[in-house]
C-alpha cells in the first residue's frame, strides 16, 4: 500500500470507530454519567486521579493536565494527577514490591472516599491498572475505566466502563483522548461556565 492510500485508510478507519462510538448509546450515556460524577467530586473538594501504561499513561497525563492547567478558557485549577509522573516513586515501588502494585500504592496514598480514578487500559488486562481499580474501589472511590476490545478484567470491576468498539490499540487510544477532551469541556462548563 502506498503512503497516500495508507494515510487515507487510517483516517477512514479512525472516523469509522468514532462513528461506531456515536451510535452506541451506552458510551454516550456512560460519558455523561462520568462527567456528572467528576463535577460532583470537584464540588465536594475531591480529587481525580488517572493511571495508564505506555500510550495510555500519556493519555492519562494529557487529560490530567487539561484539568489541572486549563482546557478551553482560563479558570482556577482543578486537582487532577496522573499517577505515573513521580518517577522516583514508580521506580522505587516497582523495585521494592512489583510493577503490578505501582498505581495501587499511589491510589492508597492519595485517594480518599469520594475521589475518582480514571483507569486507562486498551486491553483491560493491565495488572497494574486492575490493582489500582481494586484499591480505589476498596477505598470507596468511584472508578471509571477506559478500555477497548472486550473490556478485559478491568471492564468487569469498574463502576463505569467507556469501552471503545475496536480491537486496534491506536484507534482505541485516539478515541480515549477524544472522550477525555469531551469530559474536560463538560467539567469546565459545569464548574465555571463560559
Amino acid at each position: 500500500m502506498e503512503n497516500k492510500a495508507l494515510i487515507e485508510d487510517r483516517i477512514r478507519w479512525s472516523a469509522r470507530v468514532k462513528m461506531d462510538m456515536l451510535e452506541d448509546p451506552a458510551i454516550v450515556n456512560h460519558l455523561q454519567q462520568a462527567a456528572e460524577w467528576a463535577v460532583r467530586c470537584y464540588r465536594e473538594n475531591g480529587k481525580i486521579l488517572f493511571c495508564g501504561n505506555g500510550g495510555s499513561a500519556a493519555d492519562a497525563q494529557h487529560i490530567a493536565a487539561e484539568l489541572s492547567g486549563r482546557f478551553l478558557f482560563d479558570r482556577p485549577p482543578l486537582f487532577a494527577e496522573a499517577l505515573h509522573v513521580n518517577t522516583s516513586f514508580v521506580t522505587a515501588v516497582s523495585n521494592d514490591y512489583s510493577y503490578d502494585r505501582v498505581f495501587s500504592r499511589m491510589v492508597n496514598a492519595m485517594g480518599r472516599p469520594g475521589d475518582l480514578l480514571f483507569a486507562l487500559s486498551t486491553s483491560g488486562n493491565s495488572k497494574s491498572i486492575i490493582e489500582a481499580a481494586r484499591t480505589a474501589r476498596s477505598g470507596q472511590m468511584k472508578v471509571i475505566g477506559l478500555t477497548g476490545r472486550d473490556g478485559g478484567e478491568l471492564g468487569s470491576i469498574v463502576d463505569i466502563e467507556l469501552r471503545i468498539p475496536s480491537e486496534d490499540t491506536a484507534r482505541i487510544q485516539e478515541c480515549h483522548i477524544l472522550l477525555g477532551h469531551i469530559l474536560c469541556e463538560i467539567i469546565e462548563m459545569e464548574m465555571f461556565g463560559n
